[in-house]
């Protein structure tokens, strides 16, 4: 037992030192813990997300590595972070449980922005009977947004079967009787593609031509049509095809001509929402606030990064959304009247919905919004924008809204980066951030 002593002697003096060595690691963890809860970052980050994050249902490689540089030992993100997409086919809570399954770390829903999401501050439009058009749960979508009163293309279809007459094999044998109960349309909502066109293009019309009676016969002095909102304006998305796929813009650039072949008279938008108009930026910038305040911070996130893969929407947004934020105190109302051809429109929203949506979500804290390009996804530098920025809009292909113009400026984006990865590390290099595994590496 005597020959023990020294043995245990040693022992416990091993365990002394490795306690200390354990409690001085402790103490530097804690240190950097410290350092980075103290040190609060003033820039926020908008992820796209097909093309930067996902080819369709295929995560990109780049997205996973790039999270894990987002966020602290315990899953907390380090700097906010809201995910900006055209997508309208799902609840939030849908699209943020698919994120943090394919990146690994927790998303909430608030986090996410759908192209529908500024809809909740539409107020005026949330107790009238509104048609919705797009697939996946609309009538969900429509209630959780605010609206009241949805009623579905479906809905109208089995009102009035013989509405839809292209598909032969659909077309009712018998025809039912006039008396149907269908509250008057008093505005219709584009959420996003929908799977039969021609059914959604046929009946939308006969709302628009007959305001809001859809079973009546065309008035085409019934102008303006009534109120017409839309979401998601992407003429073409990327999936796992090598070639972009058709987007929500293909199926409204369908329906802009319908109109106006029929009626002579240009289609009219109340609201464009989605990629690239302001109020979709505005949104996100709410967001970007509302996850600082819930971070704590005493600091107003001043600078916005907007990650994306489409040089017609999330570069020409960011940039959008930079001007409007440069010139917000001198200009009166973001109307954005913008030029196509001899045609001067609103691109965005009228000013009495801008006052709306202004008041509901408050000023920007922001001044700055950068755009950052990936080259994952839609983006072709040799397709996209004419190398000679003097070259005529019409000897370009412009893949923006008819709404919007061609404007040199607002597709050149202010950093091009092969992936989402290398946009995280280019971003904390120009904010100097230090990410936690840098620190723990001091």
């Amino acid at each position: 037992m005597k020959g023990l002593w020294p043995l245990l002697g040693g022992l416990r003096l091993l365990c002394t030192r490795g306690t200390v060595r354990r409690q001085q690691r402790a103490g530097m963890c804690l240190a950097a813990d410290e350092q980075q809860s103290s040190f609060q970052p003033t820039f926020g980050l908008l992820f796209d997300i097909d093309g930067v994050l996902v080819r369709g249902k295929t995560p990109i490689p780049a997205a996973r590595k790039a999270f894990q540089k987002l966020v602290d030992s315990q899953g907390q993100f380090l700097v906010p972070v809201v995910f900006v997409t055209n997508a309208g086919n799902c609840l939030r809570q849908t699209k943020a449980d698919q994120l943090a399954d394919i990146l690994g770390v927790p998303i909430s829903q608030d986090q996410v922005m759908m192209s529908h999401s500024p809809l909740r501050t539409f107020r005026q439009y949330h107790n009238k009977c509104v048609l919705v058009s797009g697939q996946g749960p609309i009538l969900d979508i429509a209630k959780y947004l605010g609206f009241t009163n949805p009623i579905t293309i479906d809905s109208v279809r089995e009102s009035y079967p013989f509405l839809d007459m292209v598909d032969h094999s659909r077309r009712p044998t018998i025809l039912p009787s006039a008396a149907v109960d269908l509250p008057k349309i008093e505005a219709v909502i584009l959420f996003g593609e929908p799977i039969r066109w021609e059914t959604n293009l046929q009946i939308i019309m006969d709302v628009l031509l007959t305001g809001g009676h859809p079973a009546s016969r065309h008035q085409f002095d019934n102008y303006p049509h009534i109120p017409l909102l839309a979401c998601n304006m992407d003429l073409m998305w990327m999936a796992e095809a090598r070639s972009p796929r058709f987007g929500h813009g293909i199926f409204m650039v369908c329906l802009e001509n319908i109109y106006k072949k029929i009626t002579g008279k240009e289609l009219k938008y109340d609201t464009l929402m989605g990629k690239p108009s302001e109020v979709t930026y505005h949104y996100a910038e709410y967001l970007i606030r509302t996850k600082a305040a819930e971070m704590q911070w005493n600091k107003p996130v001043q600078t916005l990064y907007a990650i994306g893969d489409n040089l017609m929407t999330d570069i020409y947004g960011a940039n959008l959304y930079n001007r409007y934020l440069q010139n917000r105190n001198s200009r009166q109302g973001s109307t954005a009247l913008v030029q196509a051809g001899s045609r001067a429109q609103v691109a965005t929203v009228s000013q009495e919905e801008e006052a709306a949506w202004e008041s509901e979500l408050l000023f920007p804290t922001a001044t700055k919004c950068k755009s950052v390009l990936v080259c994952t996804g839609i983006y072709n530098p040799h397709a996209e924008v004419p190398a000679d920025p003097s070259q005529s809009v019409t000897e370009t292909v412009f893949h923006g809204h008819r709404d919007f113009r061609i404007d040199p400026a607002l597709i050149e984006p202010g950093h091009i980066v092969p992936d989402v990865d290398a946009a995280v590390d280019l971003i904390f290099q120009l904010e100097t951030f230090l990410p936690r595994s840098d620190q723990r590496t001091l």
